[in-house]
């Protein structure tokens, strides 16, 4: 039985790709079907199919029933490099920076950050990855080591994954591998962060708006790093995305791993997949609980999706409220979205006092170390404000 797929022209930081095919042709797996003008990365079908619109920004392809595993490779490349920006990798871990772009640097000795911090809640398909394929994470880093020149490799990881970190410090010293070590980050929250990352394990304390360059690091998150060893040994374009799925799902209570999704395909599939919904459920977030936005049924996984979660029903509150904005949770319209929801009005806003505006945007100046919000609570409390609704602040 065939069935849809839709595949966003945009996953990636920059413009839309421009479609390479037509309305009516017929595509292959693995087939380059959109590319960049500027800024951004190749996209590929996932599927063998046949294109029936261009909507809304997306190429939308109705999948053949029978769907081999044999997938178009990329063309063939002179360096590493070329065969990452053919396969159209981009950070996989949410920011969507194009790889090629990203790794095209001499850092002369310096270091490559193995992001498996795993940060936002519930999610869990980076550790699992690394428990079952530690090999392919490690072959990824020395690949992207060799290309940016570092001199070592960190794993910057949570000590709470106590059984992923035994696995790979296993296979680091039955292969002799003395160039990348595992590195503790502290469990909190977003350790995840580029600028938390540099400054657990390299002691180095960027300001906002300065990249982990600065430092002589480039922080790559673990599926990124899976994506670059298939590109490179298995001519594989990014086609596909592991994912977890968890919260008010009949089946499981914590989330859900999936390996290896097609991309376009609707997130519906893997919430029927556990089971359907619980009896009581809310909105539908993509993402993690913190930084996910609300999705609906028919929302596609993309190069970018981490997490599918159900969410429980939104308590009912008509009282006022203020709200208070950071960047390392939920921004200001996804807070005014969550206050509709529940019935409250928005009388008053505010950013976390560690925002600071650069290039603007804001952003924050010390991420992880939440200050205290008395403050900003009594403003919202004097304009009018009964509750306060926020992201992720520790206070």
């Amino acid at each position: 039985m065939s069935f849809i797929i839709t595949i966003p022209l945009r996953q990636h930081v920059g413009g839309p790709c421009n479609p390479i095919v037509e309305i009516g042709q017929e595509v292959e797996k693995g087939q380059l079907i959109a590319t960049p003008e500027g800024l951004g990365a190749n996209i590929h079908s996932s599927v063998y199919g046949v294109v029936m619109a261009f909507e809304n920004g997306n190429i939308v392809i109705e999948a053949n029933d029978d769907q081999p595993e044999e997938f178009v490779l990329i063309k063939e490349t002179q360096t590493h490099l070329e065969a990452v920006r053919e396969a159209g990798v981009v950070g996989a871990g949410g920011a969507g920076f194009p790889a090629h772009i990203k790794f095209n640097i001499d850092l002369k000795g310096g270091y490559l950050l193995a992001n498996a911090a795993e940060c936002e809640p519930v999610l869990e398909h980076n550790t699992l990855f690394m428990e079952e394929h530690p090999d392919v994470l490690i072959r990824g880093m020395h690949y992207v080591m060799k290309m940016i020149n570092a001199s070592k490799g960190y794993i910057a990881i949570k000590p709470k994954h106590k059984k992923t970190m035994i696995i790979l410090g296993k296979y680091l010293k039955k292969n002799n591998i003395a160039d990348i070590e595992i590195k503790f980050l502290s469990d909190m929250y977003p350790a995840g962060d580029e600028r938390v990352i540099v400054r657990e394990l390299l002691g180095v304390e960027l300001k906002p708006g300065q990249l982990p360059l600065e430092a002589k690091a480039v922080v790559s998150n673990v599926e990124t790093l899976k994506n670059v060893t298939y590109a490179i040994e298995n001519r594989k374009p990014v086609i596909t995305k592991d994912i977890t799925v968890g919260g008010q799902v009949a089946d499981v209570s914590t989330g859900k791993v999936f390996f290896d999704v097609p991309i376009g395909m609707p997130i519906k599939h893997y919430i029927d997949a556990c089971g359907g919904y619980n009896v009581c459920h809310g909105e539908i977030v993509m993402g993690g609980p913190f930084t996910g936005k609300s999705a609906d049924e028919d929302s596609p996984v993309t190069k970018t999706t981490g997490g599918v979660l159900v969410a429980m029903p939104f308590i009912h509150d008509t009282r006022k409220a203020g709200i208070i904005a950071c960047e390392c949770g939920a921004q200001e319209d996804r807070l005014k979205e969550i206050a509709t929801a529940m019935g409250a009005t928005v009388v008053a806003k505010e950013k976390c006092k560690r925002m600071i505006e650069v290039g603007g945007r804001y952003r924050c100046d010390l991420p992880g170390i939440c200050p205290g919000q008395a403050e900003t609570v009594l403003k919202l409390k004097k304009e009018g404000a009964e509750i306060i609704i926020t992201g992720t602040c520790e206070d």
